[in-house]
């Protein structure tokens, strides 16, 4: 459905108002990206927030419970305060189940899974679709718990990112048909926090993501990596965002 000119720039004002987008995006915004971060180890988050706030950005985030270096876990009381920030910035929200488990094939009952978090981290598990759809909105109704807010949607649907990736036809469609829509993210926007550092470093990363990415991609990074050695934020982060605005790009959440 088309919006008449009234209707949209009743509809710019009230993205505005809610603080979902700035003036700037609203006149000039023509070349989207879409920057968005899967939880991980949280030390960096509050340097990401800081590059976020100067930077006037907003991005998507995909929660899942993971283990922390503040010896706890990345949606419990420690960060709530944090989730509760990035919420009033006007951010977005999605699944990325609860103990980020990992689709690891179709069974005839619903799906062979692993959890890599939480108690029953390392096991793997024959889960139905009821309980792959559970465990997905137990993302959701903690974020609730610590933002009084929903997860965000789109076109009716829950933004729901799998880990990994790992996804199926079959897992697509289970997890449509409980109200969450799948997002990867683009090839050109695999920013590559999370790969070996003396292979990959940042300065590479950096050069390859301000050659190759275009108009309308998914970027993908995360609130922390264990195994990476020199750390990706905010090394690469701020620059990158300063050489997508310069390039003429512009941020957009997942949720617009």
């Amino acid at each position: 459905m088309r919006l008449g000119i009234k209707s949209a720039n009743r509809f710019i004002s009230l993205l505005l108002a809610a603080g979902s987008i700035t003036a700037t995006e609203a006149a000039t915004c023509v070349k989207p990206v879409y920057l968005t971060f899967d939880t991980g180890h949280m030390a960096v988050a509050p340097l990401v927030a800081e590059v976020l706030q100067r930077h006037d950005v907003r991005a998507t985030f995909f929660l899942a419970n993971e283990k922390t270096k503040t010896e706890g876990t990345s949606l419990d009381d420690v960060w709530k305060p944090w989730w509760q920030a990035r919420a009033k910035e006007g951010h977005a929200f999605g699944s990325h189940t609860f103990d980020h488990v990992y689709w690891l094939a179709d069974t005839a009952r619903g799906f062979r899974v692993k959890a890599s978090s939480g108690a029953a981290s390392g096991q793997v598990f024959d889960w139905t679709a009821q309980q792959y759809c559970a465990d997905a909105r137990r993302t959701g109704e903690r974020f609730r718990e610590m933002t009084g807010k929903n997860l965000s949607t789109k076109g009716g649907q829950i933004l729901f990112r799998a880990p990994g990736g790992k996804t199926s036809p079959k897992l697509l469609q289970t997890l449509r048909s409980c109200g969450f829509e799948h997002t990867g993210w683009s090839a050109a926007g695999f920013l590559g926090d999370e790969l070996p550092s003396d292979k990959y470093p940042n300065a590479a990363l950096l050069d390859k993501a301000l050659r190759n990415i275009q108009s309308g991609d998914i970027l993908m990074a995360h609130l922390g990596i264990w195994s990476r050695q020199d750390p990706w934020v905010p090394a690469v982060l701020d620059p990158l965002i300063e050489g997508l605005k310069a390039r003429g790009f512009c941020f957009k959440t997942l949720a617009e």
